[in-house]
């Protein structure tokens, strides 16, 4: 609660200074719009900005479900296998050299349009986070739970899913974390490059008509989706780690 109180004051003082400097340079609006016009764009599109948020909100949550399983698997086969590790780790790196966004133009060429292109886009960013932290976890796990395992002679199967596994839940949460933070920026960006729907479309579409005030509109709407998802993902976060070993 402590920390929403400190949020809204930041927020307040930090919109009432924009309002402030606004009003003491006469910047006109279709350059740099007020807070209060902004609010004011938002209530009169209100109906805009819903359904475009809930496109964009779709592509983000299909993404980050879809990445977050390939991720984890991922994760769990470098693990298992040696083999994959010394095939896919430096294939893993490598792809970290690409610009994701360069690949934004290929995606909508190969996919189309619609929802697909922003979908891949979102879970080809958020995929290394993730694998990358949940291998960390499985990798790092502490010596002597493994040498537990191995004295009870537990299965390699076993001591994957019963220690390995809750033990590197932290790390995923922490992958998760970032994840919820990087997802929307994938879907917006693909939306950019090509699209007819969503917050980024609209941005582009407000910019282009001089809306600036609907363009901080659809600015804020997904800074506020991003906001949710990530305090909803830490929550689970936490009842996640509520598993790991030692717990």
């Amino acid at each position: 609660m402590k920390k929403l109180r400190d949020f809204l004051f930041v927020a307040a003082v930090a919109l009432s200074v924009w309002e402030l400097l606004v009003r003491m340079t006469g910047v006109p609006p279709y350059i740099l719009p007020g807070p209060l016009q902004v609010a004011s764009a938002a209530i009169e599109y209100a109906e805009m900005l819903g359904e475009h948020t809930l496109v964009t909100l779709s592509e983000v949550l299909v993404g980050l479900f879809l990445g977050t399983i390939l991720g984890a698997g991922t994760s769990l086969f470098l693990v298992v296998s040696g083999y994959a590790r010394r095939l896919l780790l430096p294939l893993m790196v490598f792809s970290q050299t690409v610009p994701i966004f360069a690949l934004a133009p290929l995606l909508t060429l190969w996919l189309g349009y619609g929802m697909g292109s922003k979908i891949a886009m979102t879970l080809l960013i958020i995929y290394f986070p993730v694998a990358s932290t949940f291998y960390d976890g499985l990798r790092n796990t502490p010596r002597g739970y493994l040498d537990l395992a191995l004295t009870m002679n537990a299965s390699e199967s076993r001591t994957l899913f019963r220690i390995q596994v809750p033990a590197a839940l932290p790390s995923l949460a922490s992958g998760l974390r970032l994840a919820a933070v990087y997802a929307p920026i994938g879907a917006v960006i693909g939306e950019w490059v090509g699209a007819s729907r969503g917050l980024g479309y609209l941005m582009l579409l407000a910019n282009g008509r001089v809306k600036i005030d609907l363009m901080f509109a659809a600015l804020f709407a997904l800074a506020a989706l991003t906001i949710v998802l990530h305090t909803l993902i830490n929550q689970a976060g936490r009842r996640l780690t509520r598993w790991s070993v030692g717990d």
